[in-house]
């Protein structure tokens, strides 16, 4: 889908913000999400602004309304019908809290959502809350069958860090269980309230996009991958394929992030800002900001990840690379992989095979 998809003209997901106020206080908050609304969030007329701006990329444009919890926003719905009629497929991300109720799920449903994405970081009650918040695991659980009964499809995100990648196994479980159509593996990037949580190290990360394939290719529903895009090389090195048939999204390259606030970021991981929504269309901001055009060439690379010949299908996460360094070009460090040839640092505990 990718491959014949023009990352320059368009985002393949953008993402709107639509508010930072959530009843949880998850451990690895990118947005260190607090209860009260911002006074300063994109109004309701504002959001449908950028709605049609969003439309303006292309028929089917796929706009993601997350958080915080967007649920928070009264006029939800009303955003979904609205980008719906433009011609925009929209999903929403609300966190699992008692607010997410059948019949609120069933006036998003009804509203035009296309799919609908829940967070399970353990799989169970036990692991899962005391990653999340009090309550959350039966709220999510609720919540997934609400979707199923009012026929959206399910997406499970889960996020991978030293805490919760032992229970991967048993949440893949969980999510064949609730049907859902795709499970979304995020590797914790270091911001928010993330920065206090360990990562996995290079070799395990590695270890587990292996088993992600196994699972993808075992499991009814689809993996898939957030910030860790050298998924895509382990896929292509396990089939032995021409990597120039494969192809990826990348913060700023076929990815944009609109904040509360309206500023647009490459990801919501890399909070620097390329323009604001309310001074400028995100459709210029998107295809003519330096920030956004650095991003979508490979050869701006540095270090190990613009010497490896993998970078124009993975490119590295440029969110944890600014993480971790302050630079957007710089290479992704949970990424084992060292390129023949290549003399230049290394992440911490790889040594010259690629190995811990």
């Amino acid at each position: 889908m990718f491959d014949d998809f023009d990352a320059d003209r368009r985002p393949l997901v953008l993402v709107w913000e639509v508010t930072q106020a959530c009843e949880l206080a998850c451990r690895h908050c990118r947005a260190d999400a607090k209860p009260a609304r911002h006074p300063d969030e994109l109004t309701t007329e504002e959001g449908k602004r950028l709605l049609r701006e969003a439309a303006e990329f292309g028929d089917g444009q796929l706009v993601v309304l997350s958080g915080g919890d967007p649920l928070a926003r009264e006029d939800l719905p009303e955003l979904v019908r609205y980008g719906t009629d433009l011609g925009n497929r929209m999903t929403v991300t609300p966190s699992g809290t008692r607010s997410l109720a059948p019949d609120r799920v069933r006036e998003l449903a009804d509203a035009g959502m296309c799919r609908m994405a829940l967070s399970l970081d353990g799989a169970s009650a036990e692991s899962h809350d005391a990653f999340r918040g009090e309550a959350s695991f039966a709220d999510t659980l609720a919540a997934a069958e609400a979707a199923r009964e009012a026929g959206v499809p399910l997406q499970i995100n889960t996020t991978v860090c030293a805490e919760t990648v032992e229970e991967l196994p048993a949440i893949r479980d969980r999510v064949r269980e609730l049907e859902a159509v795709l499970w979304s593996v995020f590797f914790l990037v270091p911001v928010g309230r993330g920065r206090v949580l360990d990562p996995v190290s290079p070799a395990r990360a590695e270890a587990v996009m292996e088993w992600l394939h196994d699972v993808d290719a075992a499991e009814p529903f689809g993996v898939k991958t957030t910030e860790a895009p050298f998924y895509r090389r382990v896929g292509i090195q396990r089939d032995r394929a021409d990597p120039a048939r494969r192809g990826g999204i990348t913060a700023g390259r076929g990815f944009a992030f609109v904040s509360h606030v309206g500023e647009v970021y490459p990801s919501g991981f890399l909070p620097e800002s390329a323009g604001n929504v309310r001074e400028s269309s995100v459709v210029d901001v998107y295809r003519n900001a330096d920030l956004f055009e650095r991003l979508r060439e490979p050869e701006d690379l540095t270090g190990k990840c613009g010497a490896c010949g993998f970078k124009r299908v993975c490119g590295g996460s440029r969110s944890r690379a600014y993480a971790h360094t302050g630079d957007p070009l710089a290479s992704d460090p949970l990424c084992p992989h060292v390129p023949e040839g290549y003399d230049g640092p290394l992440p911490e505990g790889v040594d010259r095979s690629g190995r811990a």
